[in-house]
């Protein structure tokens, strides 16, 4: 298990904006990607991550897109965690706690507390809701990104 305290789980839709159409989340999905595959930034995944990407694109009828987006995650994180009895046991803590939040958002919640994680890079502002949890914004990663670049400049 990597350390804790400087990896995040990421989100699935930091991979659909990175692939989809253009979108003002793409860009900064792009950009949180590179620095994930340039070791800047640590991530791991669920198997249910997995499953949403698979999902997603083989219903669209894009087997291409699902396995390229399948096996460039497996490749950029530095784990693949399971999703076992108690993560859904928690999921459904999460959810009677934080009903706004959807039930795969939950798993990947409880999912992330079982492992001892508490940092996601999300689009999804309902994570915020959730006890133990703190959110990083694509979008903020890429401002902040261009703030450095500006005050070296």
């Amino acid at each position: 298990m990597p350390k804790t305290e400087d990896c995040f789980f990421l989100d699935t839709n930091i991979v659909m904006y990175a692939i989809g159409k253009k979108h003002p989340y793409k860009k900064p999905c792009m950009v949180t990607l590179k620095r994930v595959e340039e070791e800047l930034i640590r991530v791991v995944i669920n198997v249910e991550v997995l499953q949403e990407v698979l999902h997603r694109y083989l219903s669209l009828g894009k087997p291409h897109a699902a396995t390229i987006a399948f096996v460039a995650l497996k490749d950029l994180c530095e784990e693949v965690l399971p999703v076992l009895e108690r993560d859904m046991d928690l999921a459904l803590q999460i959810l009677q706690e934080s009903p706004q939040i959807t039930v795969r958002d939950a798993v990947h919640a409880a999912t992330m507390r079982n492992n001892g994680l508490s940092k996601i890079i999300s689009t999804d502002k309902h994570f915020d809701a959730v006890k133990g949890i703190s959110r990083l914004d694509p979008a903020d990663l890429i401002n902040s990104q261009d703030q450095e670049s500006h005050s070296k400049g």
